[in-house]
């Protein structure tokens, strides 16, 4: 590999994963201050709790996105070996699980699935 596209590569897999580090932190502060002030104006706790919860696994799942690529950039760019890359496999596995339950969670149906969510 070229002495240029490693640094680059192990800088690039850096900055993504700090966005997807800040962006999870970000979002679950915005979904308890905004989860806090929908409280006090309405009182409802089942539904800010609802609305609070809705909005962090949305940044939770933006997140883990992101972690997700800049694992795949550090281990294709930088470190390909077959155990960084069972390593890989092992991670990516848990945070798509990760993804699919939480999407299972905010919709109600399976990301694959079509049509309206069931109601309650």
């Amino acid at each position: 590999m070229s002495e240029l596209v490693k640094p680059v590569a192990e800088w690039s897999a850096s900055a993504v994963e700090l966005v997807g580090l800040v962006l999870i932190a970000v979002m679950a502060a915005w979904a308890l201050v905004r989860g806090a002030a929908r409280l006090v104006q309405t009182r409802d706790g089942d539904v800010v709790f609802r609305e609070t919860r809705q909005r962090l696994a949305r940044g939770i799942l933006l997140g883990l996105e992101l972690l997700v690529a800049a694992d795949i950039i550090h281990t294709v760019a930088v470190d390909l070996s077959f155990q960084s890359v069972g390593i890989l496999a092992i991670v990516v596995g848990i945070r798509t699980l990760l993804s699919f339950t939480l999407e299972v969670d905010l919709t109600g149906r399976w990301p694959w699935q079509h049509g309206a969510a069931p109601t309650d």
